[in-house]
C-alpha cells in the first residue's frame, strides 16, 4: 500500500463527487416525478384529479403563503408602490372574480354582457401585470444608475405592445383566454423553481433546465395518445366539474380525456414544486420557524401577526380536508372560487425574482 492510496482526498475532489451524486439524485427524482405524473394523468385522469385536489390543493396554498411571507421584505421603503400595487391589485381582482358570477345572476345578464364583464376582468389582469413589470424594470434601472439608459426605451414599448395584444385576445375570445390561464398557471411554479435554483443551487440549474426540455415531448406524447380517444365517461357532478374546469365545451372537437389528462399532468408538477422542491431549496428554515422571515423580525406584534396568518392557514387546510371528505363537489367549488387569490398573488412575487 502506497502513501498516495491512504492520503486523504482533496476537498475539491470530494466536493465534485458530492455535487455529481447530488445532480444524479436530482435527475432521478425529476424523472420519477414527471413519469409518475404523466402515467397517472394518461390512465387515471379523473381519479388522480380528485385525489390530488383532496390531498394537495390546500397544503400547497399554505406552502405558497409561507414562501411569500418569507420573500416579503420587513420594510418596503422604495418598494412601497410595488407591493401596494401587487397585493392590492391581487385582492381587488380576486374580489371582482368572486363577485362576477353572482352579479351576472342577480342582474340576469345575457351571454354577451357576461362575456363583456369577463373581458374587462381579463383586461384589468393584463394591465396590472404590465404595470408591475414596468415598476420592476424601473427599479432595476434605478439600481443600475445610468449605465444603460437606453434599455428602458427599448423594452417598455415592447412590454406595452404585448399587453395590448393580450387585451385584444381577451376581448376576441374571453372564455378561451380564461381557459388558457388554467393551463398556464401550473407552469408558473416551474418558473419560480427555475429562479430559486438560479439563486441558491446554481449547480443544479442545468439539470433542471434539461428536465424542462423534456416537458414538451411529454405533452406531445400525451396528446398523440389521447387525441382520438372518446370523452371521459361519467355524468356525476364531480366528473362534470373536472371536465368543465379542463375546458369541456370551450375547445370543440377535443376529447375531454385529453383535456383533463393535460391539466392533471401539469397540476401534479405544480404541486410537486410547491410541496417538495421549493421547501427543499427555497425555504429558509423549517416551515414553522418565523425567525427567518423579515416581517416577523420587525417586532413582537408583527411576529404574532405572521404566526396568526400561518395558523389560520393551517386551520383552513384542515377545514378543506374535512369539507372534501364530507361534500367533495361543494368544497371543490368553494376552493377554486377562493384559490384565485393565490394565483394572482404569485404574479408580484415572481416578477420580483426576474
Amino acid at each position: 500500500m502506497t502513501m498516495a492510496s491512504i492520503a486523504p482526498e482533496h476537498p475539491a475532489v470530494s466536493q465534485r463527487r458530492s455535487t455529481t451524486r447530488g445532480l444524479r439524485t436530482i435527475g432521478v427524482v425529476c424523472t420519477a416525478i414527471v413519469a409518475t405524473a404523466w402515467a397517472t394523468a394518461v390512465w387515471l385522469p379523473l381519479g388522480v384529479s380528485m385525489l390530488a385536489v383532496f390531498l394537495f390543493a390546500a397544503p400547497h396554498n399554505w406552502m405558497e403563503c409561507r414562501y411569500f411571507l418569507q420573500r416579503m421584505p420587513g420594510r418596503w421603503g422604495p418598494l412601497r408602490l410595488y407591493y401596494w400595487s401587487g397585493l392590492g391589485g391581487a385582492f381587488l381582482l380576486a374580489a371582482a372574480s368572486l363577485l362576477l358570477p353572482s352579479t351576472a345572476r342577480a342582474w340576469a345578464l345575457e351571454f354577451e354582457a357576461w362575456m363583456t364583464l369577463l373581458a374587462v376582468w381579463n383586461s384589468a389582469l393584463v394591465a396590472w401585470v404590465v404595470w408591475l413589470a414596468y415598476l420592476r424594470r424601473r427599479e432595476k434601472l434605478q439600481r443600475a444608475a445610468t449605465r444603460q439608459p437606453a434599455v428602458e426605451h427599448n423594452l417598455w414599448p415592447l412590454l406595452f405592445a404585448g399587453g395590448w395584444v393580450l387585451i385584444a385576445v381577451a376581448w376576441l375570445a374571453p372564455v378561451g383566454w380564461s381557459l388558457a390561464l388554467v393551463y398556464l398557471h401550473p407552469l408558473i411554479a416551474l418558473w419560480f423553481l427555475d429562479r430559486e435554483l438560479l439563486r441558491r443551487r446554481v449547480a443544479w440549474h442545468g439539470v433542471y433546465r434539461a428536465a424542462l426540455g423534456v416537458l414538451p415531448f411529454c405533452l406531445a406524447g400525451l396528446w398523440w395518445m389521447l387525441w382520438s380517444k372518446p370523452d371521459l365517461p361519467g355524468d356525476d357532478l364531480v366528473s362534470l366539474q373536472i371536465t368543465r374546469h379542463a375546458g369541456r365545451g370551450v375547445v370543440p372537437g377535443v376529447s375531454t380525456h385529453l383535456l383533463v389528462a393535460t391539466h392533471v399532468f401539469l397540476e401534479m408538477l405544480h404541486y410537486a414544486v410547491w410541496l417538495l422542491a421549493i421547501p427543499s431549496i427555497g425555504m429558509l428554515g423549517k416551515p414553522w420557524q418565523l425567525d427567518k422571515m423579515p416581517m416577523a423580525r420587525k417586532s413582537a406584534i408583527w411576529k404574532w401577526g405572521v404566526a396568526t396568518v400561518l395558523l389560520v392557514g393551517g386551520v383552513a387546510v384542515i377545514g378543506f380536508w374535512g369539507g372534501f371528505a364530507a361534500n367533495y363537489p361543494a368544497t371543490r367549488d368553494i376552493y377554486f372560487a377562493v384559490a384565485i387569490l393565490h394565483v394572482l398573488t404569485e404574479a408580484p412575487f415572481l416578477i420580483r425574482l426576474l
